[in-house]
């Protein structure tokens, strides 16, 4: 239990570190407030990944995800940490953040798979910063995709890097936790591939934060 703790800490000063870190990119280098978001989404998502082997309670994700909820709202209140709240677009995505880690980690504790927390939050943390860093900033061959005649938020190239991407991670993940690849696994993971890509495409405000790991969770519970 007390390494535990020491390990719990030990993630709050990480995480604490890398916001500072990123806010002195915003403020000195004068990085634009969409890449520190992204950059802070993608390290402190992927940093989570070992928690099913660090944690044997969700108890203690669930004061973490608290303490970091806290701070974000807080910060957003009294217009601080400006390299994650400096946006254009209206977002709750930073707030989704911790609930969606804390919610995927219960899951996958109640349901004795540690797999269950480690590909969804791959799959955010790699293939949900690609796509909105390339659907946003790359102009040529792009353009918003339409739905019966109306114009979503989402890009094809950025929802296709979604696709593309979830593909990759998920073959890649699935075959180090057969340790084989077979037809299953390959349409196992188009499946969670098409299906996260779906959840992202129909997001609104940052919603995707939680649509996309548990659109994950969700395949992988009636299939794995």
């Amino acid at each position: 239990m007390i390494n535990t703790i020491i390990l719990s800490f030990v993630y709050l000063v990480g995480i604490s570190i890398l916001l500072i870190f990123n806010e002195l990119n915003y403020r000195r280098l004068k990085v634009k407030g969409e890449f520190t978001r992204k950059f802070a989404h993608f390290t402190a998502t992927l940093t989570v990944v070992p928690f099913p082997y660090i944690f044997s309670s969700h108890w203690y994700v669930l004061i973490l995800a608290s303490v970091f909820f806290a701070v974000l709202f807080i910060t957003h209140q009294i217009k601080q940490l400006k390299s994650i709240h400096d946006i254009e677009r209206k977002s709750m995505g930073s707030y989704l953040l911790p609930l969606s880690i804390y919610i995927t980690f219960l899951i996958s504790d109640l349901s004795d798979n540690k797999f269950v927390f480690i590909l969804p939050m791959l799959i955010l943390a790699i293939s949900d910063p690609m796509a909105s860093i390339l659907g946003t900033n790359i102009e040529n061959y792009n353009g918003k995709i339409k739905v019966f005649g109306r114009k979503l938020a989402k890009t094809y190239l950025g929802s296709g890097a979604f696709l593309v991407s979830g593909f990759v991670i998920s073959v890649i993940a699935f075959y180090f936790h057969f340790k084989v690849f077979d037809l299953k696994t390959f349409w196992l993971s188009l499946t969670i591939a098409v299906t996260g890509t779906f959840a992202e495409l129909i997001s609104w405000r940052g919603s995707d934060n939680l649509t996309i790991p548990l659109s994950v969770v969700l395949i992988l519970i009636l299939f794995l």
